[in-house]
């Protein structure tokens, strides 16, 4: 079997293309592959599949053998995958990936001499009704909730980008200690199916630092979805403005929620990092 490991700002992927389905030893196929000492390495597994509705459809299984309804960093490779191996056209920018959380997703590609600089994604229109992230808040918008964690209060903002998360602005997201709280917040009975953790400092209105423990994986060096909605609930709650650079451990997002559309839309980078055959 040949993979690709491919990177969007540190937040790594096994890339497998050729299965027409989701196979059945999908789950443990992740964590064994995935482990850091004994496998390739990585946050997580990306499968390119056949789509009625996209160019090609995309799932992603964590490195815990869970799937994922969405993640941004992850649509950035698959975009860039499908480009580099000849999936689509050459003389195509745009095309549109299905995932299971969002359904289909249009892709912008930068190109240049040949080369994918950038991708652009419209993640679509953040969820922000509580239920529906889901949350076990009955509200839209759930923001500034109180959330208590061995004592400690948490003031969480709700929102789903396919996938669920809660925003907690801090005075200091880069030393926050992720372990400490973040598979505590990620398995709170308030998230019925788990969630995403982001803890945001907001630098300018323009320009804010977030670190993210992801469900299924812990901390990564960067989440799309977690940057996007971080940008949304930066806007709920008077923080930020509508466009913003969201800065990652492992690099920068710029993120807009386009008041026209009710948009959000993702730019950033996808690497190769090697390829091999397992």
């Amino acid at each position: 079997m040949n993979f690709t490991k491919m990177q969007g700002l540190g937040n790594d992927f096994i890339v497998l293309f050729g299965e027409k389905t989701l196979p059945a030893d999908a789950a443990s196929f992740a964590v064994r592959y995935c482990d850091r000492h004994f496998g390739i390495g990585a946050d997580g597994v990306v499968y390119l599949l056949p789509s009625e509705k996209a160019d090609y459809m995309m799932r992603i299984i964590n490195s815990d053998g869970t799937e994922a309804e969405q993640c941004g960093n992850a649509i950035r490779c698959a975009a860039k995958y499908i480009y580099d191996n000849g999936l689509i056209d050459a003389s195509r920018k745009n095309l549109v990936i299905e995932t299971i959380g969002a359904g289909p997703q249009p892709v912008r590609l930068t190109i240049e001499s040949g080369v994918v600089r950038a991708v652009q994604v419209d993640m679509g229109e953040p969820v922000l009704n509580g239920l529906r992230v889901p949350t076990t808040i009955d509200a839209e918008p759930v923001t500034d909730y109180p959330v208590d964690v061995d004592g400690q209060q948490f003031r969480i903002t709700a929102v789903s980008m396919g996938n669920p998360h809660c925003v907690i602005f801090t005075d200091d997201a880069v030393n926050t200690d992720l372990y400490a709280y973040g598979p505590k917040l990620e398995h709170h009975p308030f998230f019925p199916r788990r969630i995403n953790v982001e803890f945001v400092t907001v630098k300018r209105r323009d320009y804010a630092e977030m670190r993210v423990w992801e469900r299924g994986a812990g901390p990564t060096l960067a989440c799309g979805t977690g940057a996007c909605a971080t940008l949304v609930a930066g806007v709920l709650n008077g923080k930020m403005d509508r466009q913003a650079i969201v800065s990652l451990k492992g690099g920068d997002l710029q993120i807009e929620w386009n008041e026209a559309d009710n948009h959000v839309y993702m730019t950033g980078p996808a690497e190769v990092v090697f390829k091999g055959t397992i």
